[in-house]
């Protein structure tokens, strides 16, 4: 069982690893370190299959290196902020 967060390194392995998996016509595992923007379009790709356009690939990999960048965090956190002050308001 690994403790922690994945580093870059294994970040990258996992992403190369799943992304060969959905390729071939395999599903997203839950467990693999990807945040939910990442396992989102790998799953689009994994439900192009077996006709996966180069596009949904680069999407993934897009994907992928804002989770690396942070801009993804960045993005989910903003939605959340979002969702509890609307909350907020309607109370």
């Amino acid at each position: 069982m690994r403790r922690g967060n994945p580093d870059r390194e294994q970040l990258q392995r996992s992403f190369e690893r799943v992304l060969s998996m959905v390729l071939t016509g395999r599903g997203v595992p839950s467990a693999s370190g990807l945040d939910d923007e990442t396992k989102n379009a790998l799953r689009t790709v994994a439900r192009a299959y077996p006709n996966a356009a180069d596009e949904l690939v680069e999407a993934a990999r897009s994907a992928f290196a804002g989770q690396l960048d942070g801009s993804n965090a960045i993005r989910a956190r903003a939605e959340w902020d979002r969702m509890i002050a609307e909350r907020e308001e309607r109370t």
